[in-house]
């Protein structure tokens, strides 16, 4: 079903609205901006919606990749700097990085766009002054192309341990076919641009017949952005914000006792419940989780249909129908719980007289 423009730009929209800040950063972001060098990878904790699902489905912090081009000034070839200025507008001195975003595609951001957000340095150790160009010219020419949502859905559907539709089943992930295409997403594209000069992230490696180790390239379709963090050929750079843990015996430290669960929940000396709940119960929490999701879906998604051009003909969808259709997309759920009767009603009707 073809989604109309209007519609497109609302689900957007819902998709990539942010929740506020964490206020208590760890990190400092102005030392961050002088440990930056270009070809670093820049790894985003967002907080869109979009960003949570990311987060959920690759089970990493990490939910967006950048790749840091340095300042307009640093790019030692004129056509690129055109190629740069044509796609930014701003300060000629500001940090920039290559990135490939839902909704815009693959733009040059400024650094600052990223203030508020937990961020981390992934560097690609000893990539030699060349290649790190070479890299950096295959992002730039990368600009304009459009986001790929069929591969961050297939990429879902690949990654979450069960489903209705079988997880290879037309998908992108798995088409090798040669060819240019007109369609990235941010940790795709970054992988793009390493294996442009062989340099790797998180290859696999196996023994040939002779039983001497050999690397063959992954999928690059398959990767993530927490696969920058994991891999063994990028030095993760920290830049806490109270300095090098060296002086640990100085940092200022609270004397009072007070411990805190986050930001936003600390406790005195002598409070006995530290936590919202004595125990936390996973099933418990994954099943308020999944409700509101489902639910979300559920509610909506017959609303969207009836206004909508494209209409579903003969399609109707009651209380009744919503509660069946949780349980069987939740039926995994329920049987981790033990119990196939977790409503109200049913208890009641299962009840004697």
């Amino acid at each position: 079903m073809i989604i109309s423009p209007m519609w497109r730009r609302r689900l957007i929209d819902y998709l990539m609205a942010e929740g506020q800040p964490d206020k208590s950063g760890v990190s400092n972001y102005d030392r961050m901006q002088r440990e930056l060098q270009p070809s670093d990878v820049i790894l985003v904790e967002g907080r869109s919606r979009i960003a949570e699902v990311i987060k959920t489905i690759t089970k990493s912090t990490w939910s967006h990749a950048a790749l840091y081009i340095g300042r307009l000034g640093d790019l030692k070839d004129a056509a690129l700097r055109r190629q740069v200025a044509a796609h930014y507008e701003g300060d000629p001195e500001e940090p920039l990085l290559v990135e490939a975003v839902l909704g815009k595609g693959t733009v040059v951001t400024p650094l600052r766009a990223y203030r508020n957000d937990h961020l981390r340095i992934c560097r690609p150790h000893g990539l030699n002054a060349r290649d790190r160009d070479r890299v950096i010219l295959h992002a730039i020419a990368r600009l304009g192309f459009d986001y790929d949502v069929r591969q961050i859905l297939d990429l879902g559907r690949f990654l979450l341990p069960y489903g209705v539709i079988p997880r290879r089943w037309r998908s992108t992930l798995f088409d090798h076919q040669a060819g240019e295409v007109a369609r990235t997403v941010c940790s795709s594209m970054l992988a793009e641009a390493f294996s442009t000069v062989n340099y790797p992230i998180l290859p696999v490696i196996r023994k040939d017949e002779r039983g001497e180790l050999k690397l063959f390239r992954r999928n690059l379709r398959l990767t993530m952005p927490r696969d920058f963090d994991l891999s063994p050929y990028f030095a993760v750079i920290k830049y806490p914000l109270l300095g090098e843990a060296e002086g640990y015996r100085v940092l200022p430290w609270d004397t009072e006792g007070w411990i805190c669960n986050g930001a936003r929940e600390c406790y005195p000396p002598g409070t006995t419940v530290l936590t919202q709940s004595e125990r936390w119960q996973p099933a418990e929490w994954a099943e308020g989780k999944m409700r509101i999701w489902w639910y979300d879906l559920l509610f909506y998604l017959p609303d969207w249909l009836s206004e909508s051009r494209f209409k579903l003909k003969n399609i109707h969808f009651d209380e009744g129908d919503v509660r069946h259709a949780w349980r069987w997309l939740n039926r995994p759920l329920l049987a981790l719980l033990g119990t196939q009767s977790v409503t109200r009603d049913e208890r009641e009707e299962d009840s004697p007289g």
